[in-house]
């Protein structure tokens, strides 16, 4: 907690005053990973409100929200699960829970969250009220060995589903009775898949592979009917180039009837039709895409970039699908997050040590904020939206 910020609570206390009310709509963390520490900030201003520190290492980290948005479920990639309560600015609990996780989410009714990990593998479910752990489920492939868990998102109900990263495999985990917990296995769904995005109507799970050119698809409407192929060879014809940073995939990539998705390996931006899942075009981006976040109204897509194009950001209109303009807010752009409403976008510059804001109309700065090492953002808003 800031010191002024913790002035100011102890004043109000003090004086039998209760601090000024305020809603959480409007708030959300900023990661500064180099010093395990969040940054409480605000989006009507645009200011920072207070910071919390002592959460251990968050190189990769990553947390949701709780249905009422006051508290954060945060997850360290030393294995931390860590309760922090965005209006007072404190941690409201935190246990070491693995050896090394790699991101979470909370359950429809927000009584559960689940962790995904990569050491020892599978995930862990924990009471989000009292961070008592409720169910350890090991991620044992069909092979016999312990698998890394990724792209691990909520479904309805109380239940998760993840991709098992050395396995192959697509699991979904029903927690409705946590003394006996329903697992549902789809094997064989292709090589490595690294991450994975589910629809924001939460019908559609899609993991990409590493080891493989192409998508596994889960209709979860349709369950019974397993895990399909998409976009198979979507490289084909073309040189693979080296990998310099895994892409990421999540709800965000939905814009109309479309998902964008960053082509890996390539300086392409795929753009697929949500109704018959084919490649309708592709887009020639800066250089290897990591996030492609459709702004909420779907009108943009913006795109970040691995080494050595990591502190370009590029705009693309999805009508005439298109770049529109290339920006460069600052060095190494790990991250970008969208208002609720989407007219001002958050870009974390993580070794310029700031954060900048843009006006999505106009294209132009309007906010920045100093920040020590940024990486993740994260909107309170996401308390509300599947996947996230």
């Amino acid at each position: 907690m800031t010191r002024v910020f913790a002035v100011c609570l102890t004043l109000a206390l003090l004086a039998g005053c209760t601090p000024a009310l305020r809603g959480t709509g409007d708030l959300g963390l900023v990661v500064e990973r180099a010093d395990g520490r969040l940054m409480v900030v605000e989006t009507t201003g645009n200011t920072k409100l207070a910071s919390v520190s002592g959460l251990g290492d968050l190189s990769h980290a990553a947390l949701v929200y709780s249905r009422d948005q006051r508290f954060a479920f945060v997850f360290g990639r030393d294995g931390g699960l860590t309760k922090v309560d965005v209006l007072t600015g404190s941690i409201a609990g935190r246990v070491m829970q693995s050896g090394n996780s790699i991101g979470g989410a909370i359950s429809q009714d927000g009584t559960l969250v689940a962790v995904a990990n990569y050491t020892p593998g599978g995930i862990k479910v924990f009471d989000s009220g009292t961070l008592e752990q409720v169910a350890d489920i090991p991620a044992m492939g069909a092979d016999g060995k312990p698998s890394k868990v990724i792209g691990i998102a909520d479904l309805s109900g109380k239940r998760f589903i993840y991709t098992l990263y050395d396995a192959g495999e697509i699991w979904i985990a029903d927690l409705a009775d946590l003394k006996s917990p329903r697992l549902t296995k789809y094997t064989n769904i292709g090589r490595l898949p690294y991450d994975a995005l589910i629809t924001g109507d939460g019908r559609w799970y899609l993991a990409g592979l590493f080891g493989e050119d192409g998508i596994a698809l889960l209709d979860l409407w349709n369950p019974g009917k397993g895990v399909r192929r998409i976009l198979d060879h979507y490289g084909k014809g073309k040189e693979a180039l080296p990998v310099y940073k895994m892409p990421h995939l999540r709800g965000w990539a939905a814009a109309g009837d479309e998902i964008w998705l960053p082509a890996i390996g390539h300086h392409q931006v795929l753009v697929v039709d949500k109704g018959t899942w084919t490649e309708k075009t592709r887009i020639d981006v800066a250089g290897q895409p990591v996030f492609a976040m459709a702004r909420p109204d779907g009108r943009q897509v913006w795109v970040n970039f691995a080494l050595p194009d990591y502190s370009k950001v590029q705009v693309i209109d999805t009508q005439t699908k298109t770049v529109i303009k290339t920006l460069e807010p600052g060095l190494a752009i790990l991250h970008m997050e969208f208002t609720p409403k989407g007219e001002r976008v958050w870009l974390s510059a993580r070794d310029s040590d700031k954060v900048v804001v843009y006006d999505t109309e106009t294209l132009e700065p309007v906010a920045e904020l100093p920040a020590a090492k940024p990486s993740g953002i994260f909107f309170t808003n996401r308390a509300h939206k599947t996947g996230l």
